[in-house]
């Protein structure tokens, strides 16, 4: 199995698509209701993603399965297949499809979801430890894009702003995104901090030098629930609930 950092929980990649499959088949169908519920003069409304309107965030949403399904056909076929063909492309496709009518939408979105998981069926044993790429990043075993998926359907729920919220993440998915998270704000730009998850127990450091057997007396730390902290590091929430030591302003994290 080809390791990626805050997923050693797998034995190996069959495992990792299987439990990551299985949940993306609780959520997705919640999103496609939630997609259902959006009228024709919602979809023009803002979305809670800044310059977006909710035809916009299910248009990515529909546009991102196609592009995570290319990946999977990747890993089955061997033969390299793009996600997009360029980030030009991918805003394009975007813009071009945030003014459809509310049930075009919704039947893109349905649509999009059952032919990934119609591909994802198609792969087995070796398959999902084939490296892919995406349009961003470095290559991963095609296992991962699975939970790429899951975290696209599980974030952009909420940003539709229809009443799903990050409380409502299931547990599984905030601890492993915040185990995640917790690797990726390893970056220089990232004030060093140490997050606690007041619900789990669990600790985790962000920022540079991260992680160390010992933090240092001036490492502030950050406490809350684990959905509190996910959505704080993602820019889904303020941080109001979060609790700092010593008392202060929350640290001042790079952008997701």
């Amino acid at each position: 199995m080809i390791a990626v950092p805050g997923f050693e929980r797998y034995p190996d990649g069959a495992a990792a698509a299987a439990d990551l499959g299985a949940r993306l088949a609780v959520a997705t169908p919640g999103l496609v209701l939630a997609a259902a519920a959006v009228s024709d003069a919602q979809a023009r409304e803002p979305s809670l993603l800044p310059g977006w309107t909710r035809g916009h965030v299910l248009t990515h949403v529909a546009r991102n399965a196609d592009g995570l399904r290319n990946l999977l056909i990747w890993a089955r076929t061997g033969v390299e297949a793009p996600q997009y063909a360029s980030a030009e492309e991918r805003e394009a496709g975007i813009a071009r499809g945030a003014d459809r009518p509310a049930a075009e939408l919704r039947a893109d979105v349905e649509a999009s979801a059952a032919a990934f998981a119609a591909e994802a069926a198609s792969l087995s044993g070796a398959d999902w430890d084939a490296e892919v790429r995406g349009l961003r990043g470095k290559g991963h075993p095609a296992w991962y894009t699975l939970w790429r998926r899951l975290t696209e359907v599980e974030i952009h729920h909420l940003d539709l702003g229809t009443g799903y919220l990050a409380a409502d993440w299931p547990a599984a998915f905030s601890e492993q995104a915040l185990a995640r998270l917790a690797i990726e704000f390893r970056a220089p730009e990232c004030p060093r901090v140490s997050l606690h998850a007041a619900d789990t127990g669990l600790e985790y450091e962000i920022g540079p030098g991260a992680p160390a057997a010992e933090p240092a007396a001036a490492v502030p730390v950050v406490t809350g629930r684990t959905t509190q902290l996910v959505a704080w590091l993602i820019g889904r929430g303020d941080g109001a609930a979060l609790a700092t030591r010593p008392p202060g302003p929350l640290p001042a994290v790079p952008p997701w």
